[in-house]
């Protein structure tokens, strides 16, 4: 029964339907008094704070060391004891992330960035008269002498050669443009290539090496956990394959990979927290061996954790489980790999 006051008019205040009792029987909404005194709001956020941090704690001890548990709890009806799926997703997903947007790896400070060593040279200064534009370049006195015999022995190179070209081989972007201008159809680069190398000067010209570090974490904290959401779906449809269609539903594997991932991350927060609190302590020397072994351990356990989840919630044999487990293993290494890929290529088109 609530503990708070019952409003003594029968329409409710959310859909104004009439409530007989005291909820409403059309949206299910307590009819009571809106309007509360600190005594009633300081007992409503005690009760709420209390059942929320015993279900908190009791679905987080089940998540770590009862592998498959939650998910036949809720899938058995029993709900209200638990953090719901999603939510507990949000909530470990959100505080993973912000630990370590708020503790990033201290490495060497930004260096500043390296002036120019050697003269540029612009496009404007190219010869626009095809039969003589080459030589008139090379001829240019805008041209330090480096510069000239980079470009001349890029001319030089066989096709072969051509093929084996490198960054290295352009000192600015201009070169670039320049070799790629006056340089024959047969040894010009492929677009793509030569879009990827622009891009990596433009990058180069533009930060320096700890800049680059920093902005490609920045894009990694900002867009891994949308990586994360748009893979779960495709995990829990490699299960749905490898399964009994008509005993198990789509959903079913949902809420199991919601699970699981939900440890991956409880994991890595969980060493992430325990080596921020062993940095403090990095003058001692047992200190690397500490950090080592949590790795092992907490990284062991991770790839542990699905055999026995696997086997106590589709309960399959061990022989059939490690099976499925290993062939599922493979193929999501495989798709991660190919998301992850496609992950660093958009930062990087992306990076200026």
């Amino acid at each position: 029964m609530s503990k708070h006051s019952i409003r003594e008019e029968k329409t409710c205040l959310n859909c104004h339907h009439t409530v007989d009792q005291t909820f409403c029987p059309n949206c299910g909404q307590e009819n009571i008094e809106t309007r509360k005194t600190f005594h009633h709001l300081f007992l409503h956020f005690f009760e709420d704070l209390t059942h929320y941090e015993n279900a908190f704690w009791r679905t987080i001890r089940n998540l770590l060391f009862k592998p498959a548990a939650l998910t036949k709890e809720y899938l058995s009806g029993k709900r209200l004891s638990y953090l719901a799926p999603v939510r507990l997703y949000i909530f470990v997903s959100f505080i993973t992330f912000l630990f370590i947007a708020f503790f990033p790896s201290n490495d060497n400070e930004h260096t500043e960035k390296a002036a120019p060593s050697e003269e540029k040279f612009t496009e404007k200064e190219i010869p626009t008269q095809k039969e003589i534009e080459i030589k008139a370049f090379l001829n240019s006195h805008s041209l330090s002498l480096k510069d000239k015999e980079t470009i001349e022995d890029i001319l030089n190179k066989s096709d072969k050669d051509y093929e084996d070209f490198s960054i290295a081989d352009y000192k600015s972007i201009q070169q670039l443009d320049s070799v790629q201008k006056n340089s024959s159809d047969a040894k010009k680069l492929s677009p793509l290539k030569y879009s990827i190398l622009k891009k990596i000067h433009q990058i180069k010209e533009n930060n320096t090496i700890e800049e680059i570090k920093e902005k490609f974490s920045e894009s990694f904290l900002h867009n891994f956990p949308k990586v994360l959401l748009i893979y779960m779906p495709i995990f829990a449809l490699f299960l749905w394959l490898f399964q009994d269609k008509k005993r198990w539903y789509y959903f079913d594997h949902g809420i199991f990979t919601l699970h699981y991932f939900s440890f991956l991350l409880l994991i890595n927060l969980l060493v992430f927290i325990l080596q921020e609190i062993l940095s403090l302590f990095n003058t001692f020397l047992f200190v690397d061996f500490v950090s080592n072994t949590i790795y092992f351990i907490a990284y062991a356990w991770m790839f542990y954790y699905f055999f026995p989840a696997h086997h106590r919630f589709y309960e399959e044999s061990r022989k059939i489980t490690i099976l499925k487990g290993i062939a599922l293993f493979i193929i999501n290494m495989f798709f991660i790999t190919v998301l992850l890929t496609a992950f660093f290529i958009y930062t990087f088109i992306n990076l200026h």
